[in-house]
């Protein structure tokens, strides 16, 4: 059995519904194997959400760095070389990030 409530903060409306095991749904055994089985994933699941994370933070961090690049604040304070191999690395993090 699963009782779920809800409020609307905004309107101050609240309601509330309780779901239950009826005929045509999954037996207690069942249940209990499922949730064995997401137990056992969560690593994996760890595993691939922090890929992710860094995998979205290398990313933002290649954009940021490109857009500093072309910043009225920031332009001149690069040489031409060092923009020239700071684009480059960019690029490369990026074709990167878009191929992994």
């Amino acid at each position: 059995m699963l009782n779920v409530h809800a409020n609307d903060k905004s309107g101050g409306k609240s309601n509330k519904i309780t779901i239950t095991n009826d005929k045509g749904r999954l037996s207690q055994e069942e249940i209990e194997r499922l949730v064995k089985e997401a137990e056992e994933m969560k690593g994996e699941d760890d595993i691939v959400r922090k890929r992710v994370e860094a995998k979205n933070g290398l990313e933002n961090y290649a954009y940021n760095i490109k857009n500093a690049l072309v910043d009225d604040k920031f332009k001149d304070k690069f040489k031409e070389g060092e923009k020239e191999s700071i684009e480059k690395a960019v690029e490369e993090a990026v074709k990167w990030v878009e191929a992994n």
